[in-house]
This record gives C-alpha cells, structure tokens and sequence, in this order.
C-alpha cells in the first residue's frame, strides 16, 4: 500500500502546475510588434509568413468561391437530352 501512496505523490508532483517555467515569455516583445503603428494590417505584421498565409488563405477562399458558384451555375442548367 505504501509504494501505491508513493507512486502517486511522484506522478502528482511530475505533472503539477506549479513546475518551473523553462520558456521565456515573449508576450511583450509580441505586443510591441504589433502594437507598432506602421500602416500595416495585423494579419500581416508577422513578417514574410504572416502574408504568405494571408494570401494562401485568400487565393483558397476565392478558388472555392468561384468552383462553389460554378457548379450553382452548372445545377441551376436544364439537363441535354
């Protein structure tokens, strides 16, 4: 019975919350990038990745606008004999 107690203070202080915090926290660096007045949207003040996946979201968005509205229009046609 003592070595199922000691198990279970071992799992309990692996996985606590209260372990040491190894990562930095980046969040002010974050927020002056983006808090930066630079005429640029926020979707895109990221950097170089932040607009490429601006403009793959975009480019998939109005692909499947136009390929949704051409089988509305090819649907909507009377059937050929």
């Amino acid at each position: 019975m003592r070595n199922l107690l000691g198990l279970q203070r071992l799992a309990f202080r692996s996985f606590s919350s209260t372990a040491r915090n190894r990562l930095k926290n980046k969040v002010p660096e974050n927020q002056k990038i983006f808090q930066e007045d630079n005429g640029l949207p926020v979707h895109i003040k990221g950097g170089t990745v932040d607009v490429l996946l601006y403009r793959f979201t975009m480019a998939i968005t109005l692909g499947g606008t136009g390929f949704s509205l051409y089988w509305l229009l090819a649907a909507s046609q009377p059937r050929r004999k």
